[in-house]
């Protein structure tokens, strides 16, 4: 199953999204650098803004944002160089409360250790990935070890789901951890908290789509706007 690819964010919008990110910046800075066109935006800002003499350094959610990184010349680094200050990232579905759908990208587990290890965590997208009710798109991403993918085919399948092994090029498509993606058909999820839990239980399963809780803020381009949504309260 390929991921579906929309009209999205023109570019005009990625760049007025970057630019506020780049707000949150500040000198020394060790920001989490997230997947996605929104997130690759912001990472050319980022670069543009490292060689006019900033100091930052990176910890990528994926090889392809790490060679990004390199390109525009913002430092790549790991993990053992301790407590982010804030990662950037996208999403591509969030409700009203800032829990989020992830991983159309595949990136997800990196996603989630890079956001978890970071005191902040800001999210860019567009006004079409708001939904009142997470699921909306009908799409949740599951990564799964390759050898427990019939298991958790039925597992997945035995929960309501209707999973489909991710292709690229005609080959199941391969993580950067060496997993497979289960890209599971769903309905509007009532009970969120639940569904991941009976999700994650399932012997094979290495994370899901699912990032509950995890958010401090959202900025969404609307028109030629950029609206902030905080966790408690939504402003201008």
């Amino acid at each position: 199953m390929r991921a579906p690819v929309g009209a999205g964010l023109d570019q005009a919008q990625l760049e007025r999204l970057a630019a506020r990110a780049l707000d949150h910046v500040r000198e020394g800075t060790l920001v989490g650098l997230g997947s996605g066109r929104a997130a690759s935006a912001f990472v050319r800002a980022l670069g543009a803004r490292a060689g006019g003499g900033l100091r930052v350094r990176g910890v990528a959610t994926s090889e392809a944002t790490a060679r990004r990184a390199r390109e525009v010349g913002v430092p790549v680094v790991g993990l053992e160089e301790g407590v982010l200050d804030i990662t950037v990232d996208g999403a591509d579905e969030v409700d009203p409360h800032l829990d989020l759908i992830k991983g159309y990208g595949g990136a997800l587990v990196r996603e989630r250790i890079v956001g978890t290890a970071a005191r902040r965590r800001l999210i860019l997208v567009g006004g079409e990935k708001l939904v009142p009710v997470l699921g909306g798109r009908g799409r949740l991403p599951v990564e799964v070890i390759p050898f427990a993918w019939p298991l958790v085919a039925r597992e997945l399948a035995a929960l309501g789901c209707r999973p489909a092994l991710r292709t690229a090029g005609g080959v199941p498509f391969v993580t950067d951890n060496g997993n497979r993606i289960a890209d599971c058909a769903i309905r509007p999820i009532e009970a969120k908290a639940a569904f991941e839990r009976d999700l994650r239980a399932i012997p094979g399963v290495v994370d899901t789509g699912l990032f509950l809780g995890t958010t401090d803020l959202v900025l969404v381009a609307e028109g030629r706007d950029i609206r902030e949504m905080r966790r408690g309260a939504t402003s201008a």
